[in-house]
């Protein structure tokens, strides 16, 4: 009996120092099991947060909280088999309420800016909260990645989740009731798939994107200047000096905007003043789903490829981030440690008549996809 309480005590102690050389993401990873879980992250505006973890059959996980839809994580394996989160996030609520740039959220109810706040629709001016000097920019100062979403699980197996917002008449400015769904499933493919559907009782712009800020090898101490793009695109709109599109469609070739063949981030964003942050014009000749753009790493041999039905591709190489905030590894969130590959119609395009339509009118309904699917090289 005592030889047996001797072996029970040195399993015990095994199994304590065992934890203590576990990281927090081993034992997490250890615990997953193909499916979705829920665990509460704390309260916003009187209502309940939860974060929700995402994990497929290989083991690759997203996480993703009510608040603001935001994803907060991705984490896969690079060519070393080490995992690691490509994209900015945090492990508490606490940290997004002190309002990062947009770190994983989901954006509406119009993503991008508007010139001046404001814009006409059918024969009438409708004034928007201006957050970025005189213009509004991802929905004005309470946009749908300061919201609370209802939160739903089809299925506990199944690493999906659906997600539902109200935005009211008048809401930031904007006219009229848009009931908004989001789904975000993760594939056995390594997919993160963002379905986006909206209904409205009123005519109303709807721009609906994901902000996620991606760093492919897992490190904010390495920066995205050495990462090779691919962005299908012939065409990008010109900005002015508050980054708004002047509205001409100009082409990229003989630019420092050419990413048709694929080629460092760094080799010519010297030429662009402030860096890229800009919309290019798909090679899209309709709305299905199409392959828009891909992303190389050759530090953890990762590629991201970008699906999506939208015309447009916002890309934005992090040159506001100044190293405020502090990634959930320790380390400062510098400029270009971090970019952007937001799908989406064209900035301004309410102000734009030669920009494609953003207006949805009662009866009809908005619906887009974007997938971001990781591979190794």
């Amino acid at each position: 009996m005592k030889f047996m309480s001797l072996l029970l005590a040195a399993g015990a102690l095994t199994t304590l120092v065992g934890s203590c050389n576990n990281s927090s993401e081993n034992k997490n990873d250890q615990a997953a099991k193909p499916g979705i879980t829920k665990t509460d992250w704390g309260e916003h505006d009187g209502e309940n947060v939860y974060l929700y973890t995402l994990v497929n059959d290989k083991g690759t996980k997203v996480t993703i909280t009510n608040y603001g839809g935001t994803v907060t994580s991705f984490v896969t394996a690079d060519k070393n088999g080490n995992k690691s989160s490509i994209i900015i996030g945090f492990d508490s609520l606490q940290q997004y309420l002190q309002k990062p740039p947009y770190f994983g959220a989901l954006i509406g109810r119009y993503g991008n800016r508007i010139g001046d706040a404001k814009f006409s629709l059918d024969g009438k001016t409708y004034k928007l909260s201006a957050n970025d000097g005189k213009n509004t920019l991802h929905g004005g100062l309470k946009g749908f990645d300061k919201v609370v979403w209802d939160a739903s699980v089809p299925s506990d197996s199944v690493p999906s989740l659906t997600l539902k917002y109200l935005s009211k008449d008048g809401e930031e400015g904007y006219p009229g009731n848009l009931n908004v769904t989001v789904q975000y499933t993760l594939t056995n493919d390594d997919e993160l798939k963002i379905e986006y559907n909206a209904e409205t009782d009123k005519a109303t712009p709807v721009n609906l994107t994901n902000h996620s800020y991606f760093n492919l090898s897992g490190d904010v101490n390495n920066t995205i200047l050495g990462n090779t793009l691919m962005i299908d695109a012939d065409h990008y709109t010109p900005v002015d000096s508050t980054l708004i599109p002047t509205g001409e469609i100009k082409a990229v070739k003989g630019t420092p905007f050419d990413f048709t063949s694929p080629k460092k981030i760094g080799r010519d964003i010297d030429s662009v003043k402030g860096g890229y942050d800009h919309n290019w014009v798909l090679n899209k000749k309709d709305t299905s789903l199409q392959k828009v753009a891909e992303l190389s790493d050759s530090i953890s041999g990762r590629s991201l490829e970008v699906y999506t039905t939208q015309p447009g591709l916002q890309f934005y190489t992090g040159n506001f981030l100044d190293g405020k905030f502090i990634n959930r590894d320790g380390k400062p969130i510098k400029q270009h440690t971090a970019l952007c590959l937001e799908t989406q119609h064209f900035p301004d395009s309410p102000n734009k008549p030669n920009f494609l339509s953003t207006i949805l009118k009662p009866g009809e309904k908005y619906h887009e996809v974007t997938i971001y699917k990781v591979k190794l090289n």
